[in-house]
C-alpha cells in the first residue's frame, strides 16, 4: 500500500477509534427530550427516538432542561435531583406510582443541596389505591405543580418536608388531590417554607384536606370538600391566609386553627362540616365570610377577631 493511501486510511481509523470510545454520556445531555408511550430507555430521547419513562429520561437531560411527552402513556415514578421541567401538555401523561412514590424531589445528595427548581405540569399522578406520596419535596429551592391530578395514594397526595436549606418556595395551582390519605401535608423541618395555592379541588380524601406545620400558605379559589377529617388543620405557628375559597362537607372541621398559629378569612364559605371554624389560634376575620349550615358554626372557646384592612387606593 502506498503512502498516499496509508495516511487517509490511519486518519480515517483514528477518527472511528475515538468515537467508539467517546462515552454514551458525552451525547446524553439535551436540553430537552422526549417520552413516549411507544418508547425506549435505550434511545438517545430525542423527538424521533424516545424515550420510555421519566426516569430514563431524567439522565439524558441536561439541567434546567425540559422533558416533553409525545403521545399518551404511563412514564413511571421519578426521583429528580437537578432543575427539570416535566411537560405532559397536550396529551394524557400518567405517571402510576403503584406501592411507591409518585415523584420525588431532593438534591440534598448533591454538590449544591437546596438550589433546584422542578416544574410538574400536566400530569395524571395515579397511586392505584396502594401508593405511598403522590409528589414529596424533600429538598430544593422551587417547587411548581400546574394542572395535575393527583390521586389515590394511601399517605399524602401532596408532601413537603424539607430537612435541609433555608429558604423554600412551592406554587400549587389549577390542581386536584383526590383521593388520598392526606390531600396537601405543608411541614418543615428547617427553614422558611411558603407555599401559594391557587383553583384546587381538595376532596374526598380519608384524613385531612390540608394539614400545615410549618411556613405560610396563602389559598384562594379553591374548593375544599367531603374531606374524612378537617378540610384546613393549622397549627405549630404556621400563617395563613385564605381568600375566596369554599369549604364543605368536611367531617370534623371545615377549618381548624390551633394556637400559636393563624388564619386569616377573607370572602370564604364554610358550609356543611362537622363544625366550621374550630380551635384555640388566631382567627382573624374581614367580616364578609359566610359561616353556616354546619353542625356546629364556631367551636366553643373559638375566638373572631374583626379586622379592618388598609384600604391603599
Amino acid at each position: 500500500m502506498s503512502t498516499r493511501r496509508v495516511v487517509p486510511f490511519l486518519l480515517v481509523l483514528t477518527a472511528v477509534i475515538g468515537l467508539t470510545l467517546i462515552s454514551p454520556s458525552a451525547f446524553a445531555q439535551a436540553t430537552r427530550t422526549w417520552v413516549s408511550g411507544v418508547g425506549d430507555d435505550v434511545n438517545p430521547c430525542s423527538r424521533t427516538a424516545p424515550c420510555k419513562t421519566f426516569a430514563g429520561a431524567i439522565s439524558k437531560t441536561a439541567a434546567n432542561g425540559e422533558i416533553s411527552v409525545l403521545d399518551p402513556g404511563g412514564f413511571g415514578a421519578v426521583t429528580i435531583t437537578k432543575s427539570i421541567t416535566l411537560n405532559g401538555d397536550g396529551t394524557l401523561a400518567g405517571i402510576l406510582a403503584s406501592l411507591v412514590n409518585g415523584v420525588v424531589i431532593n438534591d440534598a445528595s448533591t454538590g449544591t443541596p437546596n438550589t433546584i427548581q422542578v416544574i410538574l405540569r400536566n400530569l395524571s399522578i395515579n397511586g392505584a389505591g396502594n401508593g405511598l406520596d403522590g409528589i414529596r419535596f424533600l429538598s430544593g429551592r422551587r417547587l411548581v405543580v400546574e394542572n395535575c391530578v393527583v390521586f389515590g395514594f394511601t399517605g399524602d397526595g401532596l408532601e413537603m418536608a424539607p430537612t435541609t436549606g433555608t429558604s423554600f418556595n412551592v406554587t400549587i395551582r389549577n390542581t386536584s388531590f383526590i383521593r388520598n390519605g392526606t390531600g396537601i401535608r405543608q411541614g418543615a423541618a428547617v427553614g422558611t417554607l411558603n407555599a401559594s395555592y391557587s383553583n384546587l379541588n381538595v376532596s374526598e380524601n380519608s384524613g385531612d384536606g390540608i394539614v400545615a406545620t410549618a411556613g405560610t400558605g396563602n389559598l384562594s379559589d379553591s374548593v375544599v370538600d367531603s374531606n374524612g377529617g378537617t378540610g384546613l388543620n393549622v397549627s405549630a405557628g404556621s400563617v395563613w391566609n385564605v381568600n375566596d375559597n369554599v369549604f364543605t362537607s368536611n367531617v370534623t372541621n371545615g377549618i381548624n386553627n390551633a394556637s400559636p398559629s393563624i388564619v386569616r378569612y377573607n370572602n370564604n364559605g364554610i358550609h356543611r362540616n362537622g363544625t366550621g371554624i374550630n380551635g384555640n389560634g388566631t382567627h382573624q376575620t374581614f367580616a364578609n365570610n359566610q359561616v353556616i349550615g354546619n353542625t356546629t358554626d364556631v367551636g366553643a372557646g373559638v375566638v373572631l377577631t374583626n379586622v379592618t384592612a388598609t384600604n391603599l387606593k
